[in-house]
């Protein structure tokens, strides 16, 4: 750690330390403790903050070097936004706001104020943007205005996503109205792009609604990969009795890690249950076919459950390669 943050998060420390226990002096065994989660929280805080950043300029980029120079339109708030502002004379940038307000009113009392305090940074940052920084305009090919100005506006959603906010509102719309009505967040986030489409098609034209359909897919994907990495990770349940061969070949052979569960089968090939330890691991999607031909070698008959998991901390997966 920097001498100088460290001598800072000591001294803010001490004073939140101090401000509690009047009576008696701080002792170092108090402090060391609550410099750790003051680190931790300014350098997740820092993290989140470059995310958001980096994403507004991503979406400002998307928006101002392919869609805008081309009356074209995308879904959710950033979609009904652009839509207003090709039948109105009100700038882009206040637009972004103004459709975004109601939506962040709705986060602070369905998800907590920290969230839509960063999501009102995130969309005001992405207004400045759009109304201050020029960006090229880069091609008026239609098909690639749709998938790369989708692109960079996914990026930029995704990323100011992973940094703890929004800069499109309908989400939280959406995870609103999943709560009160019997439909998915994605049942709901469809029925929105419906209407808003309807209407590009309606107020401009049929072909910039098509177009309009092509740059939502090509955002989504994009928030999709950048939300849940690029890289998929597969969760893997093993029951075998072999479970002690299969566990020291996925260390040695594959050289990774694995959890042993203590479990009971309810059925057994005799007809009453038995004691055996079922093994977890988590590989990529590129491993799994090594895994499932290690696993053959031992018991063909084991039963192996694989199912997707979005993301990953910690561990030694993201920094480890797989074994030849």
């Amino acid at each position: 750690m920097n001498p100088f943050l460290s001598k800072l998060l000591m001294d803010i420390a001490r004073k939140r330390l101090g401000d509690k226990q009047t009576q008696k002096p701080v002792s170092k065994k108090e402090i060391v403790p609550l410099v750790r989660k003051l680190y931790v929280e300014l350098t997740h805080t820092v993290k989140e903050y470059i995310f958001i950043i980096i994403g507004v300029f991503a979406a400002g980029f998307g928006l101002k070097g392919f869609l805008l120079p081309n009356q074209f339109i995308d879904g959710g708030a950033t979609g009904i936004s652009l839509l207003l502002e090709n039948v109105t004379s009100i700038e882009l940038g206040l637009l972004l706001i103004f459709v975004n307000l109601p939506f962040l009113i709705l986060a602070s009392k369905t998800i907590n104020l920290k969230f839509a305090l960063r999501s009102v940074a995130a969309i005001s940052l992405l207004a400045f943007v759009v109304h201050y920084v020029d960006y090229p305009i880069i091609t008026e090919d239609k098909l690639l205005i749709a998938v790369f100005g989708g692109f960079f506006l996914g990026l930029g959603i995704g990323m100011s996503i992973r940094g703890g906010s929004v800069i499109d509102g309908t989400e939280i719309l959406a995870v609103y109205l999943s709560r009160k009505l019997s439909l998915t967040i994605g049942d709901v986030l469809l029925i929105t792009n419906i209407i808003i489409f309807s209407f590009g098609a309606y107020i401009l034209s049929i072909e910039t609604a098509l177009y309009a359909i092509l740059t939502y897919l090509s955002a989504a994907k994009t928030v999709d990969f950048v939300v849940d990495g690029v890289e998929e990770y597969i969760g893997v349940t093993i029951i075998s009795e072999q479970h002690e061969l299969i566990r020291t070949m996925i260390i040695e052979k594959l050289g990774r890690a694995c959890t042993i569960y203590a479990g009971k089968g309810g059925f057994g090939s005799r007809g009453k249950s038995y004691d055996k330890d079922i093994i977890y691991t988590v590989v990529t999607r590129l491993e799994l076919a090594k895994l499932q031909t290690e696993i053959d070698k031992i018991d063909r008959k084991a039963f192996i459950i694989m199912g997707i998991v979005k993301d990953l901390k910690g561990g030694m997966i993201k920094r480890k390669p797989l074994k030849n």
